[in-house]
């Protein structure tokens, strides 16, 4: 479900199919050849997940999605919970030039509203797949666990191969038993345990692009 004309526009335009338009009193509908249902007042209020939603929701065909060929930079996010965690991921990994996002079994769904919210967009265009850590050792992508308390400090890491950066769960992160090649920590200051995992996710990714872009 896509709540929003600019969502809707974005989705239309990286080519995904829309199977129906749900319109407000008020609403303009997106020009396709989708069928176009219009509500009655307040009804729009009572499906959406917004507290003051956009007078258009559409439903869009989820598009399958797989590892592209020769990806040799990756996102994962291992077992998150959060949705809006989980969206602003994926548009930091779009913005940082990552090749996918994998979510491992047990993360939230990447097509809830409020991660497709959340992803402003990029949900759209970058490939958001399910996936394991063992099928990314596979495909020959070097695996770097993040961790508050153990590791080598991210700048000090190489970024510039294959590589796949795994964030995880909110509250427990990546187990310290996954099977991965490497631990990779941001150092910080102050009482505070960790950074969020979103931000954590795009300061690494931030750096993973800063030192390709010098390869």
């Amino acid at each position: 479900m896509v709540e929003g004309i600019g969502l809707l526009q974005q989705a239309v335009a990286a080519g995904w199919q829309v199977e129906a338009q749900f319109v407000a009193p008020g609403g303009v509908p997106l020009a396709c050849e989708a069928p176009l249902f219009e509500l009655a007042p307040n009804v729009i209020e009572r499906v959406a997940t917004t507290e003051a939603p956009q007078p258009i929701i559409a439903v869009v065909h989820q598009r399958p999605s797989q590892l592209p060929t020769g990806a040799d930079f990756v996102v994962v996010a291992d077992r998150l919970a959060d949705p809006g965690n989980a969206g602003t991921i994926i548009r930091s990994a779009e913005a940082a030039g990552a090749s996918a996002v994998v979510f491992t079994d047990g993360s939230v769904d990447p097509y809830n509203p409020k991660v497709v919210r959340s992803s402003a967009g990029s949900l759209f265009r970058v490939p958001v797949v399910s996936g394991s850590l063992a099928e990314l050792r596979a495909a020959g992508l070097t695996v770097l666990a993040t961790s508050s308390h153990r590791g080598v400090p991210y700048t000090e890491a190489s970024f510039t191969g294959p590589v796949a950066v795994v964030v995880g769960n909110e509250a427990h992160g990546v187990p310290d038993d996954a099977p991965v090649d490497g631990w990779i920590t941001i150092p910080h200051h102050g009482a505070a345990e960790s950074l969020n995992v979103a931000m954590a996710a795009t300061v690494l990714v931030f750096e993973v692009a800063r030192q390709r872009r010098g390869r």
